[in-house]
Formats: C-alpha cells, sequence, structure tokens
C-alpha cells in the first residue's frame, strides 16, 4: 500500500480542511441546537465542488474516489458528524448506480449529484428489517412496462431533502435475499412521501426519515441492475461505504481530542497545566494511537475499494475498517468529556455533542455486532486478510 497521498488529494484536504475550520466549525452548534438540515453548509460545498469528490470524472466528478471521500469526510467531522454524513450521502445512494446501472442512469444522475444539482436517499432499512435485510417488505410487482412498490421504510437518512432515491424492494417475496431488486424513484412521483422524521439524540442536523411507497408507479427503466439481483447490489454497496463511516467516526475523535488537548494546555491544577498530569497524558497517547491506527485501516480500505476490492473475499476488512473507527470515536469522546471534568459534561463545550453523535456510527451502516460477525465468518472462511493480498 503507498501511504502517501496524491498531489490532488492533498489539495483536497487542504481545501476542505479550510472550509471546515472557517465555515462548519462556527455552525457546528446550532446546526446540532436547531436540529435542520444546514442548507448553507451545502451551498458552501456545492459552490466547492465537494459533491463531485467520489463520482467519476466521465459522469463530472473529480474522480478522487473512496479515498478522497475518507479525506473530506474527516476533516468535516472533526467539527460536525452532521455536515459529515452530508458528504457521505454522494457516495451510499449512488454506488449501486454507478456499479450496475445503465449509461442512462449514471449520466442523469452521477452528474447531478456531482454538481449538487441533486440530493439523494438509500432506502434499506424498513421497520422489520435492519440488520437483517433480506426480510424487507416492501414489494414491487410488474406491471407491463412499470413497476408498483408498495411498501414502507424507516431510518432513511437524507430522505426529506433528497431529489431521489436508490429503493430496494422484493420482486419475488417468497424468494428472500434472491428475490430483491433496486429502484430509482424521484421525488414527486405519485404516492411517494415522507412520513415520521424522529427526533434524534444526535447528528442532529440531517433528517432521518420514515419513507412511505403507496402505489408508486416506477418505469421499469429506473430498474438498477438486474431484476432480483438487489441484495447483492445492497451488500456491495454497504461494503464499499465501510471506510467512509469509519472517517466520520476518524473526524470525530480527531476533533474531540484536538479540543481537549487545547483545553487542558490552558487549564490549570495542582500549580500547573492538566498536560503536566500524568494520568491524563497516557489518556491522550492513548486516544492519539487509537487515532492513527484507525486512519491506516480507513485508507487501507479506502485503497482496495478505489482498486475495485470490495467484494466478499474483502468484506472482512473493510468491515474492520468502520467498526474500530466507530469503536473508538465513541470511547475517545467519552474520554475526552472527562479530561475537561465538569466542563466535559455542559454545552459551553462540544464534547457532549461528540459523544451523541459517536454513538449513531456504531449503529448505522451495519451495527457493530454485525459487523464483528461478518469479520469473524470472513477470516475462518479467507484466513486473514493479508493472506490473500
Amino acid at each position: 500500500m503507498n501511504f502517501y497521498f496524491s498531489d490532488e488529494h492533498e489539495l483536497l484536504r487542504r481545501t476542505i480542511r479550510k472550509i471546515a475550520e472557517e465555515k462548519v466549525r462556527p455552525r457546528a452548534a446550532a446546526i446540532d441546537e436547531q436540529a435542520e438540515y444546514p442548507w448553507d453548509i451545502f451551498k458552501i460545498f456545492k459552490e466547492a465542488g465537494l459533491f463531485s469528490t467520489c463520482i467519476p470524472e466521465e459522469y463530472g466528478g473529480s474522480g478522487l474516489g473512496t479515498t478522497g471521500l475518507c479525506i473530506a469526510i474527516e476533516e468535516v467531522a472533526k467539527y460536525c458528524c452532521s455536515s459529515g454524513l452530508m458528504l457521505l450521502l454522494t457516495y451510499l445512494p449512488t454506488q449501486p448506480i454507478r456499479v450496475a446501472g445503465s449509461e442512462a442512469q449514471r449520466k442523469k444522475y452521477l452528474g447531478a449529484v456531482a454538481r449538487g444539482e441533486m440530493r439523494c436517499a438509500f432506502c434499506l432499512t424498513e421497520p422489520g428489517a435492519g440488520s437483517d435485510a433480506a426480510n424487507i417488505r416492501t414489494s414491487a410487482v410488474r406491471k407491463g412496462d412499470y413497476y408498483l412498490i408498495n411498501g414502507t421504510k424507516c431510518f432513511i437518512s437524507g430522505a426529506s431533502v433528497a431529489d431521489f432515491v436508490t429503493v430496494f424492494a422484493k420482486t419475488r417475496p417468497d424468494a428472500g435475499s434472491r428475490g430483491i431488486t433496486a429502484f430509482i424513484v424521484e421525488k414527486g412521483t405519485p404516492g411517494f412521501s415522507i412520513g415520521t422524521i424522529e427526533k434524534k439524540m444526535g447528528v442532529r442536523g440531517m433528517p432521518l426519515c420514515e419513507v412511505v411507497f403507496d402505489e408508486v408507479r416506477v418505469p421499469a427503466e429506473n430498474m438498477v441492475g438486474k431484476e432480483n439481483k438487489g441484495f447483492q447490489l445492497a451488500m456491495h454497496t454497504l461494503n464499499s461505504i465501510r471506510p467512509a463511516v469509519g472517517a466520520r467516526g476518524l473526524g470525530l475523535a480527531q476533533g474531540a481530542l484536538e479540543y481537549a488537548m487545547n483545553y487542558a494546555k490552558e487549564r490549570h491544577a495542582f500549580g500547573g497545566p492538566l498536560t503536566g498530569l500524568q494520568g491524563l497524558r497516557w489518556m491522550m497517547a492513548d486516544m492519539a494511537t487509537q487515532i492513527e491506527a484507525a486512519r491506516l485501516l480507513i485508507m487501507q480500505a479506502a485503497f482496495l475499494i478505489d482498486s475495485g476490492k470490495f467484494s466478499k473475499e474483502y468484506a472482512g476488512i473493510l468491515s474492520m475498517s468502520k467498526v474500530f473507527p466507530t469503536d473508538m470515536a465513541v470511547k475517545v469522546a467519552i474520554d475526552a468529556a472527562q479530561i475537561l471534568g465538569g466542563h466535559g459534561y455542559i454545552q459551553d463545550h462540544p464534547m457532549e455533542r461528540y459523544i451523541r453523535d459517536a454513538k449513531q456510527l456504531q449503529i448505522v451502516e451495519g451495527t457493530s455486532q454485525v459487523q464483528r460477525e461478518i469479520i469473524a465468518r470472513n477470516i475462518l472462511q479467507y484466513g486473514l486478510p493479508r493472506k490473500n493480498w
């Protein structure tokens, strides 16, 4: 693996770091408190061309891949995990289109996302099918040159502000995972509506929605890939998004540690700054070590994905790049609050927000427990990751 980034990746990091420090950081607390989608941040990202990061050049993107996306998310999530999720949602709903969509679909939707002209959401989870995605009940019935989609999705990030969704539905209800198909459904299609918008503990700047499909008529040309092959497409998509979710945890942890370190340098107790206390110094050393370990896992996984290696034999290492950084983010956020003492527990400081936001990361796109099961199955079947590279 090449541990040096390209000039384009380094330029992206410098650009997004400046935007994050100057534009995102001052807004982070208000975004959380108001619990509203930050349209001003969306406009800033759009004008800077940040939504094009992971979109291939032939469809109007910058072609910086998963590596570029992880770099961008890390820098933004240092201050605002909701804004980091905004960037992630340029990848998750569009990956099925990149992998299996028609040329017409790629030209229409990928370019529009890259330009910031369309937002999108990924509709898989249902009230009775979260980690058990094969058990979805939403149906899609073929009627000549269109499908009728009926069902309800839940916990869908960004659906209320999306211009289209990538939705997975059963086209063969009796076939389990072998009867699922993916479709593109645009906002405004009759029968498509947003139900409950959840009140969340954290990541409050990105709406989490119920999505209702009531006799939604979708042209057959909006099917993504082949009929009844949607489950494999969903799993490949989730595999390839792991390091980007991990990057949200990485950025959050980095931001929490930096804030705690700056506080410890200025806060005095027992005759000197808190940085002179060995117990706190060792906490910071452990936190920094965990952050660096997470970064290496994430960038290793991003390198694999950008090399086209996100099939099932790589699922173990990809899951590692999600579970370790997100578990680490929770621990680092809690330890950072501990360094601040009583100040870490009040809203004048961002620690309580970091803790609330970090918890989401252990749940979304496959819980920590699911990731560990994937890792265990993968190493038992294929051996330890390096054995096969």
